[in-house]
């Protein structure tokens, strides 16, 4: 149940933590594959039927995009729901939710980037680097990082990943993979024919394949979501999907579709850049981190006053202060046990992107990324994601 306390971005829209959003699916896949009876009603699967199930996750996939940009194509076709995604609506988050069926409250991978002075302050928690600094080593490290089992531990159902071949084997794929089998690819043909072999190797047994295909999202950052290369892209992985139909077909394998998040495009000129030496820069403990359209920030203590007073001078129509006790308490990150280290992660104040803003920082030995394409923030562009549904 939401919460909310404070001013919110204009035409935001709010993540769903019930049926309706990207949480509900991971969480009812999670209890389908641990419960040897049970059904799943959004892969049409009855109780005690033995199903395959073919998760396709397209990252940045938005369901807006789908259905301007995308129709008439296969996947709109398929489109059976709109669901939210989670906040903030960024990979860390999302991905994490589909691999554990925990709200990022619970899994606390709130953005991109963390803040855990355990392992350095502020990290990318993906990658396990810090930023613009070394990767991230400590005694124990994943346990403590990721408090939260994957959803494939212990499952009753086999469950097969299909990942892109360099983050196949990253220390954040093998811990939340436990309990499946990793099959790596490179490129997109090799990914339908993982994915086909996969479905050879269960199709006696059943079960789980989540295959993970991260290029849309890539060239959407760089080049715009609507963009050339993004269209392009769009209707290579729509060709794929076709053709997965058709090589499954006869099999009554559960195809289906989904994304992490979606997509809006910003420009230099809504971007609020904060200069390493500058006046902002200089209230803040720590550098920022969640995402260019949805900031965590740390403020100094004995600074809350002035950094209140610039926001109020320099943000209206930009960005949406809220204090980060009220950020907490509003639901927005989700249900659950809340992670021991939530309120760290959500600092002291929160900066909620308008529609087109950015906010960026910057840290020393960081290499600066130009995107025209972003996410993580509250607009419908970003929040909501399709649910696509074929059965073969």
């Amino acid at each position: 149940m939401l919460d909310i306390q404070f001013p919110l971005p204009a035409d935001a829209i709010l993540p769903d933590y019930g049926e309706g959003g990207l949480f509900g699916l991971a969480a009812s896949l999670r209890h389908w594959l641990h419960s040897p009876e049970a059904g799943w009603a959004a892969g049409e699967i009855a109780d005690g039927e033995r199903a395959l199930v073919v998760l396709l996750v397209i990252d940045g996939l938005g369901d807006r995009f789908l259905r301007t940009a995308g129709r008439g194509s296969a996947l709109e076709a398929a489109r059976r729901a709109t669901l939210t995604s989670v906040c903030p609506s960024t990979t860390a988050s999302a991905v994490t939710t589909l691999l554990t069926g925990v709200a990022p409250a619970s899994h606390g991978l709130n953005g991109w980037f963390i803040h855990d002075r355990r392992f350095g302050g502020v990290i990318a928690p993906l990658p396990l680097t810090q930023r613009g600094g070394p990767p991230v080593e400590a005694f124990r490290l994943l346990p403590r990082l990721y408090p939260v089992a994957p959803m494939f531990h212990h499952a009753c159902r086999p469950v097969n990943l299909v990942s892109p071949a360099d983050i196949a084997f990253s220390r954040f794929s093998l811990h939340h993979a436990r309990g499946a089998h990793i099959e790596p690819y490179m490129g997109l043909e090799d990914f339908g024919a993982a994915i086909l072999a996969m479905a050879d190797a269960l199709r006696t047994s059943g079960g789980l394949i989540h295959a993970y295909y991260p290029v849309f999202d890539a060239l959407s950052h760089l080049h715009g979501s609507r963009s050339a290369e993004a269209l392009r892209c769009f209707s290579r992985v729509d060709d794929l999907f076709r053709r997965l139909q058709h090589a499954l077909a006869g099999r009554d394998v559960r195809l289906m579709v989904t994304a992490d998040h979606g997509f809006t495009d910003s420009s230099p000129e809504r971007c609020i850049d904060l200069p390493s030496d500058g006046e902002v820069a200089a209230m803040l403990a720590a550098p920022l981190f969640g995402e260019r359209r949805l900031a965590f920030c740390r403020v100094r203590e004995g600074a809350k006053c002035e950094f209140e007073a610039w926001a109020r001078e320099h943000l209206p129509g930009k960005a949406a202060l809220v204090p980060g006790d009220a950020f907490l308490g509003s639901g927005l990150l989700g249900p659950g046990r809340p992670h021991a280290r939530l309120a760290e992660r959500v600092g002291s104040h929160v900066l909620l992107m308008e529609p087109g803003w950015t906010i960026v920082d910057h840290v020393e030995g960081e290499v600066a990324h130009e995107m025209i394409g972003v996410h993580g923030g509250l607009s419908a562009d970003e929040m909501l994601v399709p649910l696509a549904l074929v059965r073969t």
